[in-house]
Formats: C-alpha cells, structure tokens, sequence
C-alpha cells in the first residue's frame, strides 16, 4: 500500500516504504524498485536520498536496533524485576526481534566485517546496558551463592548462541524439517520458552522457576 499523506517529504515516504517491505520480505527478498514502488517514486530518487539499498537498510536498522536497546535498558534498569526476570525478558524482546528482522543476524556480521567503525559503535551501546547495574547485579548475586560462577563473555556466547543461530541458520533447518517461514516463525514462539528455561535451570543455583 503506498503512501498518500501530501505532507511529508519525499525522504521519508521511502523510509517507512522501505521500512515496511524489508519487514516483509528481509533484506535479500526486495530490491530498491520494491522499495521505489511501494512508495510511489522513481527508483532513481531511492539512489538519490539513500545511495543504494543496503544503505538504507543500515539506517533502518539502527533505528530499530537503538529501540531494543533503549527497552533493553528500561527493563535492565528495573527495580521491580529480578534477575530471573530481566533473563526471560530479554530471550524473548531477542527473538521477537530477530522474528521481525530474521535477515539482521547475518547482515550484522557482514557489516561487522566491512566497518570497523560499527564496533565501537556497538561498544558504547553495551555500556549503557553495563551502566543500569544488571551486570553488577548478575556478580553479586554469584558471590551470594544464588547463581553458578560463569563469566559474562560465556553468559553472552549462551544467550547469542540460543537466540541468534535459528536465524543464521534458518535456511538450512526449514530445507531439514521441511518446514516454511511461517513455520519457522510460530516454532521460534516456542524456542523462547526452552531457551529461558534451559538457561534460568543451569545457570540459578537451587532455581523453583519462579
């Protein structure tokens, strides 16, 4: 459905344009005449205002990645959650997100490669996270005896593991169980579940689920 709102600019309308088909279709099931035809312009002003379509992807994405961090932050930042919690919270706004971008997981790690500048980038998000105190809290609760000793690199490598691979890998497990993206998709609702617990039973000592 194009866009008919006169009032805004011509930059925009192939934003959200793009916006809307790369949540559709992810990044490598739509060109920049997709884009250029759901919102109404001529492909030469989509290379005009964005240079090309990974551009713009780029500029999408780091739209919606900054929102997953500022909720990330939020629900970090919590007094009112445990750290039980802030864990099943966070598996499941990750695949939610990796649900809507199923594309982004491997875009990253072209990315990663080809900028060096998308690191620190990415560094400085981490620290805001650092800075709502979860990490803290994830120490002490280890020199409480509440959650088993594991350092925060293999934490990260558990979760990004669990989360991310499906997606990574998508392709090949839909071609194994002969299963299609919707599929997929509605099996990743369940995924949530058996990663949050599988990853609450071994890493809280003595865990009740609750």
């Amino acid at each position: 459905m194009k866009i008919e709102n006169p009032n805004i600019s011509t930059e925009v309308k192939i934003k959200e344009a793009a916006r809307r088909i790369f949540l559709e279709k992810g990044f490598a099931g739509c060109s920049s005449r997709d884009i250029a035809a759901e919102a109404g312009v001529n492909v030469a002003l989509v290379n005009y205002y964005f240079r090309s379509k990974e551009r713009l992807f780029d500029l999408i994405f780091k739209d919606e990645f900054d929102n997953f961090f500022s909720t990330m932050v939020e629900t970090f930042s919590s007094d009112q959650l445990n750290l039980k919690e802030k864990l099943k919270i966070f598996i499941s706004h990750e695949i939610d997100f990796l649900c809507k971008h199923p594309d982004l997981p491997q875009f990253l790690l072209t990315e990663l490669k080809r900028c060096d500048d998308n690191s620190t980038e990415h560094s400085d998000k981490f620290s805001k996270i650092s800075s709502t105190g979860v990490f803290a809290e994830f120490q002490q609760a280890q020199a409480d005896g509440k959650i088993r000793e594991i350092d925060l690199l293999s934490l990260s490598l558990l979760v990004m593991s669990n989360c991310h691979y499906p997606f990574l890998g998508r392709g090949m497990i839909m071609s194994i169980h002969q299963i299609n993206e919707d599929q997929f998709l509605a099996h990743m609702e369940k995924h949530k579940e058996y990663v949050s617990e599988m990853l609450i039973n071994y890493l809280f000592i003595n865990n009740e689920n609750k």
